[in-house]
């Protein structure tokens, strides 16, 4: 009765804990039948399809977002009508994935001046902005941080492609930045004529295009700019009201941005044809004044070196001798 057996178990053994990353023994859960790939993939981390916190819908939006290739759109309204979701289950989606990283929003300005939204999607969100282990939290778990924070922290450059490449944000100064220079107005036409009236005739038909459309108030400069091109119309007999059709009829329907660029167009672009050539006329006939002949006492028309009519030269030349008769008409008064 004192001796043990020593090979009898001590206690009834418990089953192991089953391990929910293996398969089940009654044969159920997924098995994976795999293929490689070897073109049009994507790698996609299990950190993101895996994720704890992110919805199903952000998890599939973000694994679409990354493949999709650069420049592809990316905003709501493509989004949405490339799925059936609605747009503010996408938006909430979206915010998802920019909270814990894995999707960033920045704003640049392109050479036109405008501003557009980039989405950069993150195929593994940067260890800069995880939590760190010293406030306690978990390191695996990416902190949610305010999105300038987010958009600051890019990678380091080496200090030669500092040098090279300019800084997309200039440093803030306590100065404004300098105002993009205005484009210039385009050539207007020049009249080969610069009297003063008729520049100032033009300034005040350019003055009175604000009545037929209030888009149409030029400014000082402006119109100091367009007036020679007004004067070289009306200089080739364009009547001030035809001008005034030329510029101010068939305008666009849309915000006029630089009226005073589209009435410099039309001034070079519409020019009228010079008028036809017209010679010059003769020079008038002198008038003489009205004197009496000392022949037959009539009056006539006549330089002062001559003291009689017409038909009394005629008679004196016929009673020349040597001198052939002719015909003189009768003299009118």
């Amino acid at each position: 009765m004192g001796t043990q057996n020593p090979s009898a178990p001590p206690r009834t053994q418990s089953a192991p804990a089953a391990n929910p990353t293996r398969t089940r023994r009654h044969g159920g859960g997924i098995t994976h039948e795999n293929t490689r790939h070897t073109t049009r993939f994507v790698v996609i981390g299990n950190h993101l399809v895996q994720h704890r916190e992110l919805s199903l819908l952000a998890i599939g939006l973000s694994c679409h977002l990354q493949s999709l290739p650069t420049g592809a759109g990316a905003d709501i309204k493509t989004l949405t009508a490339r799925f059936p979701e609605g747009p503010t289950r996408i938006a909430a989606a979206l915010r998802e994935l920019e909270a814990h990283g894995y999707l960033r929003r920045e704003r640049h300005r392109t050479t036109t001046g405008r501003i557009v939204t980039r989405t950069v999607s993150c195929n593994q969100p940067q260890a800069a902005r995880r939590e760190p282990t010293s406030t306690g939290g978990s390191p695996d778990r990416p902190t949610v941080l305010p999105r300038q924070h987010r958009q600051a922290q890019v990678p380091p450059a080496s200090a030669e492609q500092q040098e090279q490449a300019p800084s997309p944000h200039p440093p803030r100064t306590g100065h404004r930045p300098h105002p993009r220079p205005r484009k210039a107005l385009p050539a207007v036409p020049q009249p080969s004529c610069t009297a003063p009236a008729l520049l100032q005739q033009a300034t005040d038909l350019l003055a009175t295009l604000r009545r037929y459309d209030p888009r149409l108030l030029l400014s000082a400069t402006d119109t100091a700019h367009l007036a020679p091109g007004v004067a070289a119309w009306l200089e080739r007999d364009v009547a001030p009201s035809a001008v005034r059709h030329a510029l101010t009829a068939d305008l666009p329907d849309d915000p006029l941005r630089r009226p005073a660029a589209l009435l410099a167009h039309r001034l070079t672009a519409q020019l009228p044809p010079p008028p036809p050539f017209r010679a010059p006329a003769g020079l008038p006939q002198p008038r003489y004044e009205v004197r009496n002949c000392d022949g037959c006492d009539r009056g006539f028309r006549a330089p002062e070196t001559e003291d009689r009519c017409r038909d009394c030269r005629a008679s004196a030349d016929e009673a020349a001798p040597g001198t052939p008769p002719r015909h003189v008409p009768s003299h009118t008064r």
